[in-house]
């Protein structure tokens, strides 16, 4: 159980800094180290938003690692839109839910919202600016909690069409059908929890509320 977002992220980075840092097995990657560099190789730790984005600033904070934001979204099913059906990615490729039944026509159809919503977060967190400079580095891409684990697919396969030279997939939280998914599109998924039982991510927090744009805003240090 996570106190809030703040509280994920700071266990979030606990368990990066475990499997990757000095005595991990993949210190090549440079996590855990104070500086976010290595020699031909940088670490960029990008929030899903809204609310990954608080979680991935304690990541960044603790790790001493860049912040960026990595912009996605879900596409809803008709009548649940709480259930994905698929999800846009920043450079509006859209990513299929198989598993929900619909083909590709039907979800690109009905992927309007997401794309408006993916067009929004662009010009306020991004500046309208699709790559954020992961060419050629390991990415770590961070959310509040995975349930389909959709919307962290897309832009997993975002960030390799961008070029990023490893992606790293985190979340507080993830069932194993998750993470078993993720780990055909990620070179590696790292959670805290990862319970058989799991109906929603906000079980597993004592606070998860919604997420608000200035939350993020002060997460990614803008000042209005």
């Amino acid at each position: 159980m996570f106190t809030d977002r703040e509280d994920a992220g700071r266990q979030l980075a606990a368990a990066l800094r475990e499997r990757f840092g000095p005595h991990g097995k993949s210190d090549s990657s440079g996590l855990g180290h104070s500086s976010p560099t290595v020699p031909g190789r940088r670490v960029v730790v990008l929030g899903i938003p809204r609310g990954g984005v608080v979680v991935a600033a304690e990541v960044a904070r603790i790790l001493g690692l860049p912040l960026r934001v990595a912009v996605a979204a879900k596409v809803g099913a008709p009548g649940n839109p709480e259930y994905a059906v698929g999800a846009v990615a920043a450079d509006g490729e859209v990513f299929v839910n198989e598993a929900a039944g619909y083909s590709r026509a039907e979800v690109e159809a009905m992927s309007g919202e997401a794309r408006v919503k993916v067009k929004r977060e662009l010009a306020r967190w991004a500046s309208g600016e699709l790559a954020p400079d992961v060419a050629g580095a390991v990415a770590i891409l961070v959310d509040d909690g995975l349930a389909t684990g959709l919307t962290a697919l897309a832009a997993a396969h975002w960030l390799r069409r961008e070029g990023a030279a490893r992606v790293i997939v985190a979340a507080p939280v993830a069932p194993p059908s998750t993470v078993s998914l993720l780990e055909k599109a990620a070179d590696e998924v790292v959670v805290v929890e990862s319970p058989d039982w799991f109906t929603a991510v906000g079980q597993f927090y004592a606070r998860f509320g919604q997420t608000a744009d200035d939350e993020v805003d002060e997460a990614l240090g803008i000042v209005g």
